[in-house]
């Protein structure tokens, strides 16, 4: 789930879609497709991200009207994005690595060797922090 400040989006992964619903009161705004199996998503400052585990990218969505403005291939069964400001930071749970891609343009900017199944990323301010299922860890 995620807000852009004035909408909430919520991923449906058995209908690979995505709905948009008004804060104010939780109605349907619109639903939107997106890749297979969509698990995790962020609002970037601009645009929302969404993780397609089953097709291994993630899908930067125009929070007006949905449209699909690109889809960036990652890693093995990505599940979780977060947004620094400047890049999108995806945790690659089958490839044991977290993927930093260019918020502009989708841009590979790196691949990153994390702990064994990486689950969850999130941005702190300064750092990008990584839970990791299977070495019950988390790395920075």
């Amino acid at each position: 789930m995620a807000s852009d400040g004035t909408n909430i989006w919520v991923v449906n992964a058995a209908s690979n879609n995505v709905m948009k619903l008004r804060a104010s009161d939780g109605g349907v705004v619109g639903t939107f497709d997106v890749g297979e199996f969509p698990i995790g998503m962020a609002f970037d400052g601009t645009n929302i991200c969404v993780t397609n585990s089953a097709s291994k990218n993630v899908m930067k969505l125009r929070p007006s009207d949905g449209a699909v403005l690109g889809t960036f291939n990652v890693g093995k069964v990505p599940l979780t994005v977060a947004c620094d400001g400047a890049n999108i930071w995806v945790a690659n749970s089958e490839s044991d690595s977290v993927t930093k891609l260019r918020a502009s343009d989708g841009g590979v900017l790196g691949t990153f060797s994390a702990g064994t199944l990486p689950l969850q990323v999130t941005f702190d301010g300064a750092n990008i922090w990584v839970t990791n299922g299977r070495s019950s860890s988390i790395s920075n």
